[in-house]
This record gives C-alpha cells, sequence and structure tokens, in this order.
C-alpha cells in the first residue's frame, strides 16, 4: 500500500522499529544535525529521527533522516524491510518500465488548512529553521520539491519539472536558490529570462516519500517526475492544484510555498556543506520571493542532514541514480549489465557490461558521460566485466587489481564540464574526466594473459542460498 503523505511513511517507519522518538529536549543547533549526521554513521539499518521537544520552539515537528538507510528506503518503495540494495536497484529497474502511470487529481489537500499571504508571509512563522553545519551561511531548506513549468510550454505536463534544489532562507519571505545549470530549473529560468519574466514555482515540504526519490531523479527533459512517482508506487501519485501557481502539486505535503524566481536578479548564497563532504562557498545565486504559504496544523518540518558520505542524501539518490544511466545506456548498448552510480551522486560510476569487440567498454564509459546526468556528474567510470558485480566492492577491486594496465586502459578526456559544486574542479565547473577499463580484453585487442580464468564452481550458488538459509534460521 503506497503512502500518500510523510505521517504515512512516519507511521510504517515507527511499526517496523525504523523511526526512534527523541523525547528529551535538545538544542536546535547542533543537536538535530548532529543526531542525524550520527545516524549516517550507524550503518545500513539506521532509523529515521523524530524530534518534538526543541529549545526555542514552542510546537516544533522534526522530522530527519526519514530515507537515511536501506531498510528506509526499502520501506518507502513497498518492499520488505530486509530487501538487498541489488535487489532494491532491480525492482526499481522493472518499475520503471510501467513509466508513466497517470496521477490522480485530488481536492482538499491537508496542507490547505491555514495560509499566509502578501505581508502576512512569514517563514519563521511556520518552519522551525536550524543551520545543519555550523559553517553554512544560514538556514537551508534542503529537501523541499520545486515545481516550475517550461515558460514556453507551460501546459506541456511532461515538462514541468519536480526538482530537489537547496535553499537559503534570507528572509521573511525571500529564499536564495541554486539551480544548477545541468537542472531542468535552470533551462526553465533562463527561458523566463529570455522572456523578460519571472519564474513562478511552488516549494513543497514534507512530502510522501516516493516524491522525494523522483524529485532527485535524473530523468529526460519531457518526463513527468508524477508519472515516475507512479511507476515506482504501484500506484498513482496523488496531485492537487496549487492555489496561486496553478501548478501541479503533491496532494500529501505538510507545507507548500509558492512565489516566484526573479528574473535577472542574483545575490550572494551560501556557504553550504555539501554532498560532496566539503563546503560550497558563496556565489551569485538565483533570489525566490515567497507569496503565499499554505501548511497543515502543526506541520511536520522535514529536513536533512548533508556532508560527508554516507549521509541520508546517498541513500535518498542511490537508485534513483544507478536506473535512469542504466536504462539510458542500455537503450544505445544492450551489453550494459548494470550501473552502480552512488558514490557521491554518481561523480563517480561503476558500470559492467559484455563487450562486442576491442575498446568497447572505453566507447560506453564515454557514453556515460555525455547522458543528461553524466554531464554534469559522471567524472570517474570505472568498467568491469559482465560477471563481476558492480555493487559489490571486493569484486571490482580485484577487477582493477588483475585487469588493469595503466598503459593502456586508462583514459583522461580533458576540459569537460561538471556540476561547480565538485571541489576538485579547476575552475569551477570544469575538470578532467576519467574512464579505467578493467574488462578483459577482446579480439582485436589482444593484450595480457586472460586465457584461463578461475570461477564459481557450478554449485556455488546452490550453497551461497543454502548457507544463507542457514544462518538465517539460527
Amino acid at each position: 500500500m503506497p503512502y500518500d503523505d510523510l505521517r504515512a511513511f512516519l507511521d510504517a517507519l515507527d511499526r517496523q522499529g525504523q523511526l526512534l522518538r527523541i523525547t528529551e529536549e535538545v538544542a536546535p543547533e547542533p543537536d538535530l544535525a548532529a543526531a542525524a549526521n550520527a545516524a549516517g554513521r550507524i550503518g545500513d539499518g539506521a532509523p529515521a529521527l523524530y524530534f518534538d521537544n526543541v529549545t526555542g520552539f514552542t510546537d516544533a515537528r522534526i522530522a530527519m533522516n526519514v530515507h537515511g538507510s536501506w531498510r528506509n528506503h526499502a520501506l518507502a518503495l513497498g518492499l520488505p524491510v530486509n530487501t538487498p540494495i541489488k535487489e532494491q536497484v532491480e525492482e526499481f529497474a522493472q518499475r520503471w518500465d510501467a513509466f508513466p502511470v497517470a496521477p490522480e487529481r485530488r481536492e482538499n489537500a491537508p496542507w490547505s488548512e491555514n495560509t499566509l499571504d502578501g505581508e502576512d508571509v512569514d517563514l519563521f512563522k511556520v518552519l522551525p529553521l536550524f543551520r545543519l553545519n555550523d559553517g553554512d551561511g544560514g538556514f537551508y531548506l534542503d529537501k523541499a520539491a520545486i515545481v516550475s513549468r517550461d515558460p514556453d510550454d507551460p501546459d506541456n505536463f511532461g515538462k514541468q519539472n519536480v526538482g530537489i534544489y537547496r535553499l537559503q532562507v534570507k528572509g521573511r519571505n525571500r529564499l536564495g536558490m541554486q539551480p544548477v545549470p545541468m537542472h531542468d530549473v535552470a533551462l526553465h529560468l533562463r527561458k523566463a529570462e529570455e522572456r523578460g519574466e519571472d519564474l513562478p514555482i511552488a516549494i513543497t515540504l514534507g512530502n510522501e516519500p516516493v516524491i522525494s526519490i523522483v524529485a532527485g531523479m535524473p530523468m529526460a527533459y519531457d518526463q513527468s517526475e508524477y508519472g515516475m512517482a507512479g511507476a515506482l508506487r504501484g500506484a498513482p501519485a496523488p496531485i492537487v492544484t496549487a492555489p496561486l501557481t496553478g501548478f501541479d502539486v503533491p496532494w500529501g505535503s505538510e507545507v507548500v510555498l509558492e512565489g516566484v524566481i526573479e528574473g535577472r536578479k542574483r545575490e550572494i548564497e551560501g556557504p553550504f556543506g555539501e554532498f560532496t563532504g566539503h563546503y560550497s562557498g558563496g556565489r551569485r545565486m538565483a533570489v525566490v520571493r515567497i507569496d503565499k504559504i499554505s501548511y497543515r496544523t502543526s506541520p511536520v518540518f522535514e529536513s536533512l542532514y548533508i556532508g560527508m558520505p554516507w549521509t541520508e542524501t546517498d541513500y535518498l539518490i542511490g537508485p534513483n541514480t544507478c536506473v535512469p544511466l542504466l536504462k539510458q545506456l542500455r537503450a544505445e548498448f544492450p551489453e550494459v549489465q548494470a550501473v552502480n552510480a552512488m558514490y557521491t551522486h554518481g561523480l563517480l560510476v561503476i558500470i559492467s557490461t559484455k563487450k562486442r569487440y576491442g575498446g568497447f567498454a572505453m566507447a560506453v564509459g564515454m557514453r556515460a558521460m555525455t547522458t543528461p546526468h553524466g554531464l554534469g556528474y559522471v567524472k570517474m567510470a570505472i568498467m568491469v566485466d559482465e560477471d563481476v558485480d558492480p555493487f559489490d566492492l571486493p569484486q571490482v577491486m580485484w577487477a582493477m587489481s588483475a585487469k588493469v594496465n595503466p598503459a593502456g586502459d586508462i583514459i583522461n578526456l580533458p576540459n569537460l564540464s561538471v556540476l561547480e559544486l565538485d571541489p576538485g574542479s579547476q575552475p569551477a565547473g570544469i575538470t578532467d574526466k576519467l574512464i579505467i577499463d578493467a574488462t578483459t580484453p577482446v579480439a582485436p585487442d589482444d593484450r595480457g594473459n586472460f586465457s584461463t580464468p578461475a570461477k564459481d564452481l557450478p554449485e556455488t550458488p546452490h550453497w551461497t542460498a543454502k548457507l544463507q538459509a542457514m544462518l538465517a534460521a539460527r
């Protein structure tokens, strides 16, 4: 049964022992972020955290680390809590094939219970704001889904974008926003500014868990995130019309902010502790004006800690980065078997593939770097054979150590695009990219001595399942 709002998912996590309620009084800084940071160090079974006794706030309800473990991620997809990560990715890929599933339009959204308009708009009255890292330039909304439309084709439902972009609180009705150039909202903003217009947006906070997953998913420009949410949920995603912008927004959100990105206006935004594990400095970024706030009574404010991996961010964007790259590559190269792009948002990817001929793996690696996501993120690609599991790092390290000859198996591609947040880029947004071919050479490439590999015994899969069953039954 899919979840229609955040509260239903929190209840499900609670029933499965995956929600930890912190009842003691805590300080907004550093306790909230430090606790979520600590959850990322616990391991794959870390729970979500719920706080409702925060110093300085009279009625705060704060949820963190909601997607912050493979157990929680499995539950978000309606899978058994102990589903292994490889199986989660495979299930994700199977559900992708059901795309698109048309959304279900509803009325009477729970977030329409309360509204603030015009001069009454005040983010500080509604949200219990706190910093995530002590070097951040201010308070951030870092798990909000932002809805925008193509100004040149506003009625095209597929071109309506739902994406997660960081938002710095600059005042009671003002936000700083970083529209990453490779992402759809940046294209929408550019089109609006070319027309001399502001770009209307709706910002939704506290969403049902699948919306948060698809909002961080590198889909094609005209593919609807709501259509993908329906495919992943196995049921239509519930949406509703936002009152000010008329945009389609999640029915079950806790808070909806509506306003505009002000055209041709930039202000300093940042610094911010990013998913790369480094701070990004202050840069001139877009400015958002909020004209309307709608919110549930006693809303749950959902945030996530972001910093040196692994954090909730890495669980949230893991499979939803792997699978689009897999589907996009396999459409042109059906030999591609699996893609592991879970490391730092896909700055490093591991791809397993069969080969048609010598040099084929290198070609696949180069294509990965020119996919919609790869243009801004795929900085290093490690290519492995089809019998190497890219999610099994010992196998990958074996392939790297036994099959790579640096004389011909490493290609450096200079001066290519990467997102500016990559701390290794110089100047920001430009980098060399690297392909490492750790596959077995095939004709006409006759290098090396790989003619007599030692493979698993035929009975090994049977004994693997047998031993696992025996251990589980102890």
